[in-house]
This record gives structure tokens, sequence and C-alpha cells, in this order.
């Protein structure tokens, strides 16, 4: 079977939340169907990181000037080797990629939005063009694929694509190992010695930009201190902003306090050794840093917004605050928040279970291929890229290939058999022109992963024809 050429792409190459899913979808992808590349920024540690992987790595340099920008590049990128699938991440790479891919002829695009930040451009001119383009670029655009709940709602509102292309595909880490490894609380630690940190230790990741809000954390923590002195506060990350955050912190007296770590690479090793996780963002797609913390078992206290609302239960799993409000911050009290997430009945559970489901929602988290029996070389192998399951192939633009009806993360919970004896429904697409399908058809499954056993009967309980001409979606139950 000839393998699917996938090219990912992002603009910078630093580690950034878009660039982590980018790298474990990279990473996860099952090579012996997919021979995936990655196209982003050189010279930084997403290059070293795909390299490390075995995989090949396109440098190319993303300028927001369009006269500047990288489109001949691109398009000579694109059509020399021959892509069958882009996927970019992010506004500027989706801007200049599925320009270049139009002009290449690239069969499938697939555009991921890691928050609508143009939503929040204070210039409403700029807004409302930011708008207009990414209506204009979804026209050629296979699927758009939002993040979370909240950003799919805002896609839908502002008609940023046609609402058949539009999918939902929820952010996740790609295990647990990060969790379980034993080494790295002492890791962590000893960094935060290097540091010159002492415990108690409260920290956020992120980039330094206006939408993390890093500058509200800074002013809210000369009130923490005047209730907990013996705190320290670390900010592990770079950005745009280092220089007028350096300042603040410097403006505020708490050099001695407030340490800027910079972009690190042992970023998870010093989170493990916060005391208290904080986020105090003013909007987010889906944070993976928050479910990380979330992995750690880390207090959490983190803004009242859309993305973080979706993984935070307030008082249960942390605590929420208002945004740009760095009273509020100071008001959540790291002791409460440690407290009250601690004290919840089953706390702990509900942050190990909460993790589990949103490793195994990532983009790179799951992977089960159903084949029909002696059919394995006609029926189209779907890969699950939980909650929704979409297919990477190019004769058809990508599809959802779960019903709506059908309540997706139940579905999953009971595919991974997290929560007892699973009850299997497998959605894929097959042409018409392939094989004829039949209601009560006896399926195999000839090949899984993550704990599910191959050889299981799966029969057909639902046939659905697709808007696609000359194919139509079939559902498997075990």
């Amino acid at each position: 079977m000839k393998r699917l050429k996938v090219l990912e792409m992002i603009d910078k190459p630093s580690l950034g939340g878009g660039q982590a899913v980018l790298l474990a979808l990279a990473r996860n992808l099952d090579r012996t169907r997919f021979d995936v590349s990655v196209c982003a920024g050189g010279g930084g540690p997403l290059e070293e990181e795909v390299r490390r992987a075995g995989l090949t790595f396109h440098p190319v340099e993303f300028r927001k000037n369009p006269a500047a920008g990288p489109g001949r590049t691109l398009v000579r990128l694109l059509a020399s080797q021959s892509f069958d699938l882009l996927h970019t991440h992010g506004g500027v790479a989706g801007l200049y990629g599925r320009r270049a891919a139009r002009r290449a002829g690239t069969p499938v695009v697939v555009h991921t939005i890691h928050g609508i930040h143009y939503l929040h451009y204070r210039n409403p001119i700029l807004r409302r063009a930011a708008v207009l383009l990414e209506r204009i670029l979804s026209r050629s655009t296979s699927a758009v694929v939002c993040v979370s709940e909240a950003d799919l709602a805002q896609a839908r509102r502002h008609r940023l694509a046609p609402a058949g292309r539009l999918r939902l595909v929820r952010n996740g880490v790609p295990s647990v190992e990060a969790a379980s490894d034993p080494d790295r609380a002492p890791r962590g630690r000893a960094l935060c010695s290097d540091l010159k940190l002492r415990a108690p230790v409260i920290g956020t990741v992120a980039r330094l930009h206006r939408q993390k809000g890093v500058e509200y954390f800074v002013e809210a923590a000369p009130d923490i201190l005047r209730r907990h002195p013996e705190a320290f506060f670390l900010v592990v990350g770079g950005g745009p902003l280092e220089s007028r955050v350096r300042e603040r912190i410097e403006r505020l007296g708490l050099t001695e306090r407030f340490i800027l770590a910079g972009e690190r690479p042992d970023a998870l090793d010093l989170l493990s050794a916060f005391d208290i996780f904080v986020l105090p963002s003013l909007w987010e797609g889906l944070p993976l840093v928050l479910i990380e913390a979330a992995g750690f078992g880390k207090p959490i206290i983190a803004t009242d917004i859309d993305g973080s609302r979706e993984i935070i239960r307030d008082g249960e799993t942390g605590l929420l605050v208002p945004p740009a409000d760095p009273a509020a911050l100071a008001r959540a009290d790291p002791a409460e928040a440690d407290a009250r997430t601690r004290a919840a009945p089953g706390v702990e559970e509900s942050l190990v279970a909460m993790t589990r489901e949103a490793i195994r929602q990532g983009a790179a988290g799951l992977a089960f291929d159903v084949v029909a029996g002696s059919r394995g070389d006609r029926l189209r192998l779907a890969e699950v890229h939980a909650p929704v399951h979409l297919w990477y192939g190019a004769a058809d633009p990508i599809g959802t290939l779960l019903d709506e009806e059908v309540d997706a993360q139940a579905e999953i919970d009971r595919m991974v058999g997290y929560y007892g004896t699973p009850r299997f429904f497998y959605t894929v697409e097959v042409s018409d022109e392939d094989f004829d399908c039949e209601l009560g058809q006896v399926w195999t499954l000839t090949n899984s992963r993550y704990g599910l056993d191959a050889g299981k009967p799966l029969q057909i309980c639902k046939i659905i024809r697709r808007p696609i001409a000359g194919s139509k979606q079939i559902t498997l139950r075990g």
C-alpha cells in the first residue's frame, strides 16, 4: 500500500502548545501508512525534536509581512514533494500554507486553529479583515479543526468556514509517562534549586505575550507575598513582552522572588516541582499546560475563560478567577486552592481520570486500525483522531467519521475500555465503487492498539450516505 505523504506545518520553531500538538501528531501517525514531514522556521527546539524522532524537517522562514513571505518557497516545496495532505497549525502557517497548497495542487488541506487569536485584536478593522481572510482561505480548505467547544462555537458564529467543514478535535497530551516518571520530580527540584527557588513555588509555563496575562500574575505577587512571605514565583517561557515583564518585576521590588526562566526544553521538569500552578490567560484555545499540570496533580488557579473552563471545574479540580484582575488572582489564595482541590471528594482520582481522558482525546493519543477481515485491502483504514474521527486520505476531502448523533466522548471512553467492559463503535468511510455494505455483515478487527483485542467481530449496525459523491459511512458495533 502506498504511504500517504503528509506535511505538518507551523510558523515558529519554538515548543509552544501548537508545536506540541504538531509534534505529537507527527511522531504518532502510523509510519507504515503515512510518510510524515514537518515544515517550520529552522534553528529552534522544534527542529531538534523532529529530527530526533527520525522525521524529515523542511526549514522555511515565515514572516508576517506578505511581501517577504515564504509563498514561492512553499509552492516549490509542496509541488516538488507531491504531498497528499497539508496540515497547517495557527494563523501564519494557515495563511501561507493554504495559499501555496492551492497553487501547488495539494489534494487535501487541513487547518487547525489553536485559539482564534484575531478575534482579540484591539483594532476592529484588522479583526474584521482577519475574519474575512479566514472565510476566503476556508473555501479551499478540506477541514478546519477547532481545539475547544468554545472555539467551535465562535467559528460558527463568525462563519469562519462552511459549517460542514468545521471539526472539533480537542487538544491532549500524548502519554501519561510525563506524570509517572519517578525521576522527574527530583530533577525539577534540582532545577529550582539552581534558580535559587525554595518552596513553595507558584509558577506558570507560558509565552510572554499579551494573551497569557503574565503581567497580571506579576502584579498579584506582592499581595500574595503579604499573606505568604515564604513564596517564590517562576515563569517558564519567553516572548515579545519579556523586557516589559522584567521591568515590572524590578519596579515592584520582586527580583529576588520572581524569576523569569525563559524558554526551556526542561519545562515539564520545572512544572513537576511547582507547588501551585497558575494560568492567568486572557483567552485560550484549549491549553495543554493545564492538562499537564492536572496530570502532575498540582493545585491550579486559572482564569475563567473559554478553553480553561472546559478543563477546570471551579472548586473541584482548581480555582477559576476573572481574567485581567490581579486582585482576584491574589485573593485566590494558593493555600485555599491547595486545600479546596485536595479536600474535594475523589479529587485526585478525578484529576487523574480527567488527564487520562484528555490524553486519550489527544490528536496523537489514539490510533485504532479497523479492517474488514478478508477485505483488508479494500476498506479504508480509519485513524481515530478523538473525539472526532478523522480520515487522512487524498481521494476525498478529510471527513468526520463519527456520526454526530453518537455521544463521542462516551464512545471514546468505551473504546479505550477505561470505564469497564467496552462496547465498541467504529465509524469508517467506504466507497460505493469498492464494495457493497449491508446491515448485519460481520467484519473482524485485525489490528489494534491500546488494549483492544484483535480478532473481535464487528457488525455493521448503521449505514449513512455521505454528501461526497460515491461514498458512504458505516458504523461497526461489537
